[in-house]
């Protein structure tokens, strides 16, 4: 008995890394942690095969690439405001959306990379995983098998069901894809990961008070701005000086409590004043982009079902101060 509750304690040891895999494939963490619960449920129902395998992590991820792929099947590409359409020109209160299961969203830090592996933050940010989607389902579980989590060519293909020539050729049209990609979520980086502590500080404090021309101030030149599930986005500062005052009344009051996503530990939840007395409720989660001490670009993603996934309170004391990073 204890040898199987052995077994058991090894598969759930996986689901942080198993998540991080489903959620590269998927682009969405509502469907990666959906597609890694599928696949528990179906390692219980096939214990014995799992047995059976010389390699149960090679087993375990070869049912969460089928779970996957027939997710997959019929799905249509994820991806940010910026790869579907150019910046708004005239700006206005955003109105039109595109369904969620259009839209790449964040993930929380606790989703997590496979053990004695040190994975690059690069690998899950939110340009890297607009830049997966490019890819065909199956290429893009052999890329992110072999490219991100380092197994060998002929590791995946045992997982995938394929000869070791069929995944190299795989893996050589995938990274060409990836080489000759031309995203605009990818530009708006600069190529650059950073994380400026003091600009972050004046951001929560800028937005926290409203302060539009302090906010502005901290965007470069080409600075912008986007929201899913709202297909608007907005480059350029005065462009950024219309929407900010178009959405004053919806904002003014804001806190904006700091958390972790997608590698980057300089995300902020979004909380609103609600009507009720001294308490906001969720509404978005920024991820600021940074170069050279400018905000390069905010991600505002608008889902407060995000805020469970993330381990969220429902609401918040409006007089509390969140503005020391966690």
């Amino acid at each position: 008995m204890s040898h199987k509750h052995g077994e058991i304690n090894m598969i759930e040891e996986l689901r942080p890394e198993l998540t991080g895999y489903c959620y590269r494939m998927m682009g969405s963490i509502f469907e990666a942690e959906d597609a890694v619960q599928d696949t528990l449920v179906r390692v219980w129902q096939n214990w014995d095969q799992l047995r059976q395998h010389s390699s149960r992590r090679a087993w375990v991820y070869r049912v969460a690439t089928n779970v996957c792929l027939d997710k997959l099947r019929n799905a249509k590409r994820r991806a940010l405001p910026m790869d579907i359409s150019g910046p708004s020109t005239s700006i206005t209160e955003p109105k039109d959306k595109l369904p969620k299961d259009s839209w790449i969203w964040p993930a929380p830090d606790t989703v997590g990379d496979p053990l004695n592996i040190v994975v690059s933050r690069e690998t899950i940010r939110l340009s890297f995983v607009a830049i997966l989607q490019l890819l065909p389902p199956r290429q893009r579980a052999v890329l992110i098998l072999n490219d991100v989590f380092r197994w060998s060519a002929s590791e995946t293909a045992d997982v995938l069901g394929m000869t070791v020539a069929a995944v190299n050729s795989a893996l050589q049209r995938a990274r060409r894809t990836i080489a000759h990609s031309n995203l605009q979520s990818e530009k708006l980086q600069d190529g650059v990961f950073t994380v400026d502590q003091l600009l972050l500080t004046r951001y929560v404090e800028a937005f926290e008070q409203y302060d539009i021309d302090a906010l502005l101030a901290l965007f470069n030149e080409n600075g912008s701005l986007s929201m899913p599930p709202f297909t608007m986005w907005v480059r350029g500062k005065s462009n950024l000086l219309k929407f900010y005052n178009t959405t004053r009344s919806h904002c003014l009051g804001s806190k904006l409590l700091p958390i972790r996503a997608n590698g980057n530990c300089s995300a902020y939840a979004q909380y609103v004043p609600n009507g009720r007395e001294g308490l906001l409720t969720p509404w978005a989660i920024h991820i600021p982009e940074m170069s050279n001490g400018k905000i390069t670009h905010i991600h505002h993603f608008i889902d407060t079902e995000l805020f469970v996934r993330f381990g969220l309170p429902t609401e918040i004391d409006a007089h509390r101060n969140f503005a020391k990073n966690r």
